[in-house]
């Protein structure tokens, strides 16, 4: 249990290796403790402020600016739509834009037999391609891609529904514990029950297919 788990951490840490987890987190977060504190506009004056800060930091640091420049460039959109809309709430739109194109994207990805999932662990391992493609290796990552729509679907609902309402601390919670959160227990359950399934359907590991060996196969026995 205990190698196990470390197994898993260890997958975790390569796949989400270089996403700036921080630089997502905690300008919403801040966001959400602000507007109940202070009201809307000095929130988004303090997300606007901390997304400024990170960055700052990683420059100091010599780290990538890619997350930290994502993250102030997305809160001044926030910024500017609800602005624009004259509604707190607009705050959270682009959020909700991002979540129906994943879905969207999802949904093409399956009818093409190209299911997204295989595409983020390819660009996460450099596999190859072909190997996601296999008869015997495929449907895992088809069966995984439907749960992440359902996920994103259920979630963009709940986030819809908010924003009708105008019910910004709300959808601002909602937001946050749907976020790196709810996106961390997706992946574990996805890695968990993605490395499950590709050893019941009995096909080539990435080495094996590498090798063309022919069958019976070992199969992958670790990562996904």
């Amino acid at each position: 249990m205990r190698d196990k788990t470390r197994e898993l951490m260890e997958e975790l840490r390569s796949v989400t290796n270089g996403v700036g987890v921080l630089d997502t987190i905690l300008p919403p977060v801040l966001f959400l403790l602000l507007n109940g504190l202070v009201g809307f506009q000095a929130a988004m004056y303090g997300a606007l402020g901390t997304a400024i800060v990170i960055a700052i930091m990683r420059l100091r640091r010599k780290q990538s600016l890619m997350y930290a420049l994502a993250g102030m460039g997305s809160v001044a959109l926030a910024f500017a739509l609800a602005l624009l809309l004259g509604r707190s709430e607009g705050y959270f739109l682009p959020g909700i834009v991002n979540g129906g194109i994943t879905i969207a994207l999802a949904l093409v990805s399956l009818l093409i037999r190209k299911p997204m999932v295989a595409w983020t662990s390819y660009f996460a391992r450099r596999w190859p391609l072909e190997w996601y493609w296999h008869a015997q290796v495929r449907p895992a990552y088809t069966e995984v891609t439907l749960v992440w729509t359902v996920f994103f679907t259920l979630r963009l609902w709940w986030q819809v529904t908010l924003f009708q309402g105008q019910d910004t601390s709300q959808l601002a919670m909602v937001n946050a514990l749907t976020g790196w959160p709810a996106t961390i227990v997706l992946l574990i359950v996805s890695y968990i029950y993605g490395a499950w399934r590709l050893v019941t359907l009995s096909g080539p590991s990435v080495e094996e297919f590498k090798n063309d060996s022919p069958a019976p196969w070992q199969g992958q026995r670790r990562g996904f």
